[in-house]
Order: structure tokens, then C-alpha cells, then sequence
């Protein structure tokens, strides 16, 4: 199929020996409940638009960042994003972060047309998986190919972060049972160079305002693939909340990296660009060329798009037609627009592939870690993409 990507490859017959060294190298989900979530081939992206993709996840590091900034202390605008009340307190009264620090560890997930047109769809600021799949499989698989990788620059990325923040403990739910989220902490860990630990949230608990593991040892500093919404949620989420607030816990991602995972934000961003406040000349070519009409109401004349302001995996997300009538829903993910607000966004067009599992449609992933854009996360599935979408490598061509 012609267009800016190209499919190379194909599957090695002996793919369970092929997922045998990726796990080794710590990728060992491969295939999950006796499907390939892997794919054995690579996608190869043009340097011309790889170098676009990195300048325009600059700007719009830069554009999300400066909203932020607006919103904080704006109780009336944390209730239109959906931020859970449980969070104000905490957001209030610490401090944010440096520019472009809000998040350490994030990942941009990009439509990108066969003709090479980028649109954001959103922003994973809080708890981003798809670190292993990037960080270390896809640069192996990337030199296998003969195709460059700017996903060599996670590793060290990751150490500038952690030796900022200096975590004791990385946690995630169902550490040990659960293998995408515990693989990535255990990644994550090892590339930090840090001694720390990893635990499962549910060993977790709060005493008297200090959140202690399992053994009753305090943890003061952590890392946790705990989204922070689901503090407004879950039964020991106010303790937790309080943790923080207190200066007994220091999270990271910090606190303050709610505001950007909430899709809402983007609906502040496009306000404001339609009322031509906050943002500079060079700020606002940027938001019309790379951003999506995003509202929070369905205003559209044509199709669009609605999903929960802190939906995940695309879990919530529903797609209408021009007509405005729905043409189809996320039937896999959690629906989280039960919990949260909804948020209503102009459609974009995902480039078709032709992969060994059909034609699929291709999200483009941009990890952003320690404010820098250095990481390709592809992901092959339907028009939404989500839980049972494939992982395919993209690497980037050299320069003609």
C-alpha cells in the first residue's frame, strides 16, 4: 500500500525463539493469552517526517506545559477537567514542577496519515506503558532491520529522570502477576541505575498520614503505574491523597501531572487558541497544524470523536459519523466516561498498514522522558486502538 510508512519483513517461522530473546532482553509478552501481540515485522518511517514528529512533540510539550501553568490554582477549571476533588488540596499547595517538568515520563500518541499529516489524539502524562516495547525491543529490533532508532536515548533519559526524583520504591498493581505493567517497572528500575525496589500497590497502606510496604517500612519517595484520578475513586485513595499533601510521600510522576493526563486539557489548549490567549504566534501555527478541535460538548458538523477525560487503552472512546450517528465503540477497555467527563474530538485519519495480521491501522507513540522526545511506540489494531491492539516496531530510514 503506498503511502509515508513502509512494512518490512516478515514473520521467522521459529517465532517462539525469536520471543525467547526478546524476553531475555525483558521483553517477555509477546504473545498474550494465545495471541500474537507482537508482530514480526517493522514499519520504517521517512527521517523527514521522524524530524517533523520530534519538532512538533517539542512544541506541544511546550503548549500542554504553559496550559498547565494556566490552570493551576483554577478550582472552577480542575471540575471541567475532571480532576477529582480528592486532588485540589494536593494540587494547591505544592509546588509545580520546572517548565517542561510537570512530567518525567510521558508518551504522545499521534495519528499519522499515509500522507504523513500528524495530529495529536492525546497525552499519556501519568502512567505510560509500552516502555519495554520501545526501550528495549524495538532498538534491537530496529539494528536487526538496518533501520536507525532514536529509542537508544530512552535508557539514559529514564537515569536523568530517576536520579532527579530518586525513588525508593516503584510500584504497580499485581506486581509479579500482572506482566506488561511489572516488566515495566522492573525496566524502568534497571535503567535508572537506582537500588530501588519493586512492590505491589495493593501491599501498600497508610499509617497516620506515612504510606509504609508490606513490612511496615515507611516509603517516602516512589514511583508508582498508579493512575492518580483513581485516587477520587478508590477506598484508601483520600489516605493516599493525604500522604502527599502532608509531605510524608513524594510521588512521581508528581501530582501535578493529573492536569496534563487529563484530556480536557486539550480542550483548554483549543479555547484558548480559538480565543487567541496565552499562546504566541509560533505557539498557535503549531496547535492549527499539529492539534485536533477538541470541545466539551459534541458541536461538530461532520464526524467525531468522544471519550472519557481520563479513558486509558481505549477503554470509552466512541467514533460517529458525519451524520453524528455512533459507528463504533470500544468494547475491550474499562469505560471510564461512567467516572469522568466526556470530551468530544474531530476525527483524524490513522495510515493503513499491510501486516502478516491484515491491514491495520498504525498509532504512532512519542515517549517524552525528562522533557525530552525520544522514543517510536508503534501499535497496529482497528480504528480505535486499544487492549488488543499489536505492538510492531517503527525505526526510521535514512535520510534519501
Amino acid at each position: 500500500m503506498p503511502g509515508v510508512f513502509e512494512v518490512r519483513g516478515s514473520p521467522d517461522p521459529d517465532r517462539e525463539a525469536r520471543a525467547a530473546l526478546l524476553k531475555e532482553l525483558g521483553f517477555g509478552w509477546a504473545d498474550l493469552e494465545d495471541e500474537a501481540y507482537w508482530l514480526d515485522q517493522i514499519v520504517a518511517m521517512p527521517a523527514e517526517l521522524y524530524a517533523e514528529l520530534e519538532a512538533a512533540s517539542a512544541k506541544l510539550w511546550g503548549i500542554l506545559d504553559k496550559a498547565v501553568r494556566y490552570v493551576a490554582g483554577k478550582r472552577e477549571l480542575y471540575g471541567l477537567l475532571g480532576i477529582p476533588e480528592v486532588l485540589w488540596d494536593m494540587l494547591d499547595l505544592l509546588p509545580l514542577p520546572p517548565e517542561g517538568l510537570i512530567s518525567r515520563y510521558a508518551r504522545f500518541d499521534f495519528a499519522i496519515s499515509g500522507d504523513g499529516a500528524i495530529k495529536l489524539l492525546e497525552l499519556n502524562a501519568d502512567t505510560p506503558t509500552g516502555y519495554v516495547e520501545a526501550a528495549i525491543a524495538t532498538p534491537w529490533l530496529c539494528r536487526e532491520a538496518g533501520l536507525a532508532s532514536p529509542n537508544e536515548r530512552m535508557a539514559s533519559r529514564v537515569a536523568a529522570a530517576w536520579g532527579e526524583e530518586r525513588p525508593e520504591v516503584a510500584a504497580c498493581v499485581h506486581y509479579g502477576t500482572h506482566l506488561e505493567d511489572s516488566g515495566t517497572i522492573e525496566a524502568l528500575v534497571r535503567h535508572s541505575g537506582l537500588d530501588a525496589r519493586c512492590a505491589d500497590c495493593l501491599d501498600l497502606w497508610v499509617d497516620e498520614g506515612v504510606l509504609k510496604d508490606r513490612d511496615g517500612a515507611p516509603v517516602r519517595r516512589m514511583f508508582a503505574l498508579y493512575p492518580k484520578e483513581w485516587m477520587g475513586v478508590d477506598d484508601g485513595g483520600e489516605a493516599l491523597a493525604y500522604a502527599i499533601e502532608s509531605g510524608n510521600l513524594t510521588l512521581f510522576n508528581p501530582p501535578h501531572s493529573v492536569i496534563l493526563q487529563s484530556k480536557g486539557l486539550q480542550a483548554a489548549v483549543w479555547g484558548l487558541y480559538e480565543l487567541g490567549l496565552l499562546y504566541d504566534a509560533q505557539e498557535r501555527e503549531a496547535i492549527g497544524r499539529y492539534m485536533l478541535p477538541t470541545y466539551n460538548k459534541p458541536v461538530f458538523e461532520g464526524d467525531f470523536v468522544s471519550k472519557s477525560m481520563f479513558g486509558r487503552e481505549g477503554g470509552s472512546v466512541r467514533l460517529f459519523d458525519p451524520q453524528g450517528e455512533l459507528e463504533l465503540e470500544d468494547e475491550d477497555g474499562y469505560d471510564a466516561s461512567e467516572l469522568f467527563p466526556v470530551v468530544y474530538q474531530k476525527r483524524a485519519e490513522l495510515a493503513r498498514i499491510d501486516t502478516s495480521a491484515g491491514e491495520l491501522h498504525l498509532l504512532t507513540g512519542m515517549f517524552v522522558l525528562n522533557g525530552e522526545p525520544c522514543g517510536l511506540l508503534g501499535r497496529a489494531g482497528g480504528l480505535i486502538t486499544g487492549n488488543t491492539s499489536h505492538f510492531i516496531p517503527i525505526g526510521v530510514k535514512e535520510r534519501e
